[in-house]
């Protein structure tokens, strides 16, 4: 079927009253992290059901989609991604050619759901038997959301054990400026501790002091309650 078809089903499930409130909660005002950001309206469970009849869609197809002014068509080029990643595990170079894809089009992931749903899924579960030094160039970006991709992918590194990456880059943004880069963080720590509870107290016991707040809350969230006031008051 054509692209249009897609956006045509797209559109069809469109909802104002949910776009109006979805602006405000993606924070599309002047000056906000999602300035200038337009939406249809349509849930996350309704575009992960349309990802199942996209297989005839393009690659050119898709950057269309991934390019879009409007954040649905964005969400759902990536969660395509997602899937074709997922479903190529034996071809590393088809797999290979999708990390190449999505890193050349990191312009386009600039909202913090468009991270999260994607850059585990394709960059963490790629760079999980390799070489990890993207994570280092994205981490230096001037990009929010490049920043963000390079926390997010390595809650598939937590997943397996493995928390050097994340208590690195968590390190290197404990001065960072922005809310959603101490969510990020504090989140993937808080996944360390769920895992070994030991190396978010190690992390803790050495920069709480310099934590902002939102990402020690985030990150002590899943500790008791004595642990929480301890850390709180530190």
């Amino acid at each position: 079927m054509p692209l249009t078809h897609h956006r045509q089903q797209l559109r069809a499930l469109a909802n104002p009253e949910r776009a109006a409130v979805s602006q405000r909660y993606f924070k599309t005002g002047p000056g906000q992290y999602g300035e200038g950001d337009n939406f249809l309206g349509l849930s996350l469970p309704q575009i992960r059901a349309l990802v199942q009849k996209t297989d005839d869609l393009t690659e050119a197809n898709l950057l269309t989609l991934l390019r879009s002014k409007w954040h649905e068509e964005r969400l759902l080029a990536l969660l395509i991604l997602v899937r074709r990643f997922e479903k190529s595990k034996q071809d590393e170079k088809t797999q290979a050619h999708i990390v190449d894809l999505y890193l050349a089009n990191t312009k386009w992931i600039n909202n913090w759901d468009l991270v999260d749903t994607s850059a585990p899924y394709i960059l963490g579960k790629w760079l999980l038997t390799r070489d990890r030094a993207i994570l280092k160039k994205l981490a230096l970006s001037q990009s929010l959301w490049e920043q963000r991709i390079a926390v997010l992918a390595t809650q598939v590194f937590i997943r397996a054990g493995e928390f050097g990456d994340t208590i690195r880059l968590c390190e290197s943004f404990l001065t960072h400026p922005h809310d959603l880069m101490h969510k990020a963080c504090g989140w993937m720590l808080r996944e360390v501790g769920k895992r070994d509870v030991a190396v978010l107290h190690a992390f803790l016991g050495k920069h709480t002091a310099q934590m902002p707040r939102t990402m020690l809350r985030y990150a002590i969230e899943k500790l008791s309650e004595a642990e929480r006031k301890f850390y709180i008051r530190k």
